[in-house]
């Protein structure tokens, strides 16, 4: 249940955050690069998402160049990072820049928002997209949101596999 909650306060958090980085949305593709997901032929890049053994939809992705795994999440407005992985990265916000409101089953948590310059899963690469990170005990996995999915062709939950396509 606390991911569910966890999720649902992302989204309104992302509310307030991502029309800040609407003038910068604009996808830009780059070199392909390996994921675990299976691709699928055609004229647009594609992958295949299985779901994993808690029925949830798991990916590893470049961040900035740097892999990190998430859990797809299309009910998150924006990708969250837990703030051990976004100091991976080599984020680091302020106490003063955690100014974004996340409700969660422990209460209200401060994000921070970042840009993120390049996601990549698979083949796919979206540019200049929008996230926030929480603090560690807010967010047990890191969630992949519709500030990376809306900038896809499509994505799509089909025969129990999720469809990502570029």
């Amino acid at each position: 249940m606390r991911p569910l909650i966890v999720f649902a306060a992302l989204a309104i958090a992302a509310g307030m955050v991502v029309p800040r980085y609407a003038s910068q949305i604009g996808a830009t593709p780059a070199a392909p690069t390996s994921s675990p997901a299976d691709k699928v032929s055609g004229y647009a890049r594609s992958i295949v998402v299985p779901r994993d053994a808690r029925g949830h939809f798991q990916v590893d992705a470049l961040i900035d160049g740097r892999r990190l795994n998430f859990m797809v999440d299309t009910g998150a407005s924006v990708i969250a990072l837990t703030a051990s992985d976004a100091a991976r990265l080599g984020i680091h916000p302020a106490t003063h820049e955690f100014v974004a409101e996340v409700r969660t089953a422990n209460g209200i948590v401060r994000a921070a928002p970042t840009q993120l310059d390049a996601v990549e899963v698979g083949d796919l690469v979206v540019r200049d997209v929008a996230a926030l990170v929480l603090p560690d005990e807010a967010l047990s996995d890191n969630l992949l949101g519709l500030s990376f999915l809306s900038r896809l062709r499509r994505f799509e939950y089909t025969d129990g596999k999720l469809v990502l396509e570029q």
